[in-house]
């Protein structure tokens, strides 16, 4: 079992090394988000962080602490947002990062990480496998190696987010946490607790990486077989020793959201709040939003801790949440090869009420028959509603439908 040595005094002595250095974010009350769950919710905007998320707290706390054994560098696993932190920490001290990422890490996060100086080697398919390689890096160069959650100084360093929570809703009930690899639960926790101990601390992980779930469920560290979900920066498959022993103490429960939900949450944050969120830090608003966890009646923060997602997939988030809410509908039909057939369907299409995104007519493919063409419609509609009462008239036309995904 690991001692747990950190402490408030720790977390009080990070704060002071990163005035300056890290914004005190803000803690921003959510009145659609309230009304949805049926508490107050407030939002912690670290996805505003400098670097796009909580991680330079701790990433910086450890390297301003370790400054005279950095003379070989440091090196680093991280699957985007502790990479960037360790990055910008190491430009402000002078000295040189290398980072090993997975290979699959998002574009956005690995360009980032190099425009702080650093040097990124992209090995392995998650972070544990990235995080070997790490290791063997700093075997044979003699760096600092700056874990991303187990580490007593990289924790210390996000406490600071829990010292800040206090003093802006000092009655703070609730805090719906992000878990990865525990280091932000550990000393958010760590600090409230020893400040506020009747504050619950819930965590939050996808439901195809619950590694910090299986470990209080089972008594002991597990390794998940995989751990593949769209929140990339939660996706680990096992906890750190102290970051496990931290959250047996401190944390009161640990609920999951699948992939779906986190897609769901970063599209009605986008839409609601107006703020791009990761899939990691969407997971606290997914819980609230699929009641996932009690909260009725109080006062609940929720970290949003990071906002580096690459564009490419917002716009597939986008594309499929909109599908999901009723709002985008795509179909294929067919009509009679002659002028005025298309304009027949659109003219019925227009009286629904259903705005056209594109139309595609094609009378060439083989298996459409001869004085036929085939039509794929893609339409931007109001609500599921709408789209019942568009089959409903089309089908009433005469028009067969298939539906596309």
């Amino acid at each position: 079992m690991a001692d747990i040595n950190v402490t408030l005094e720790q977390i009080y002595e990070a704060r002071e090394r990163l005035r300056g250095i890290v914004k005190h974010t803000s803690l921003e009350h959510a009145e659609g988000f309230s009304q949805m769950a049926g508490c107050e919710v407030f939002l912690k905007l670290e996805n505003m962080q400098k670097t796009g998320s909580f991680k330079i707290r701790g990433a910086y706390n450890k390297i301003a602490t370790s400054e005279k054994e950095l003379v070989r560098g440091v090196v680093a696993a991280s699957a985007g947002n502790h990479a960037q932190g360790v990055a910008y920490a190491s430009s402000k001290a002078g000295i040189q990062a290398t980072i090993v990422m997975p290979e699959g890490a998002p574009i956005t996060k690995v360009e980032a990480t190099r425009s702080y100086g650093a040097k990124v080697v992209l090995a392995g398919q998650d972070y544990d496998q990235a995080f070997a390689e790490a290791q063997k890096i700093q075997r044979e160069t003699g760096a600092v190696f700056v874990h991303a959650f187990n580490d007593p100084l990289v924790i210390a360093g996000q406490g600071t987010v829990g010292l800040e929570l206090l003093e802006d809703l000092p009655d703070l009930d609730t805090v719906l946490v992000p878990i990865g690899g525990g280091g932000l639960i550990s000393g958010l926790a760590c600090a409230i607790k020893a400040l506020k101990p009747e504050v619950r601390i819930i965590g939050v992980e996808a439901s195809d990486a619950p590694c910090m779930l299986e470990a209080c469920r089972l008594g002991h560290i597990h390794e998940l077989k995989s751990a593949q979900t769209i929140a990339d920066g939660i996706a680990v498959r096992k906890p750190g020793e102290l970051t496990f022993e931290m959250a047996r103490r401190y944390v009161d429960d640990i609920v999951t959201v699948d992939d779906e939900e986190i897609a769901w949450a970063i599209i009605t944050i986008l839409e609601r709040s107006k703020l791009i969120v990761e899939g990691a830090g969407a997971v606290g608003i997914a819980a609230l939003m699929h009641n996932k966890c009690r909260c009725e009646g109080k006062k609940v923060a929720v970290i949003l801790s990071g906002g580096n997602i690459d564009v490419n997939v917002i716009s597939i988030i986008i594309e499929r949440g909109l599908v999901k809410a009723g709002r985008y509908l795509r179909m294929r039909t067919i009509v009679t090869d002659k002028p005025g057939s298309l304009q027949r369907l659109l003219s019925v299409l227009a009286a629904s009420g259903a705005n056209v995104i594109s139309i595609v007519h094609d009378r060439i493919k083989p298996n459409v028959p001869l004085k036929q063409a085939e039509v794929d419609i893609t339409l931007e509609t109001r609500n599921h509603r709408h789209i019942e009462e568009i089959v409903e008239l089309l089908q009433n036309e005469g028009y067969t439908l298939d539906f596309l995904k």
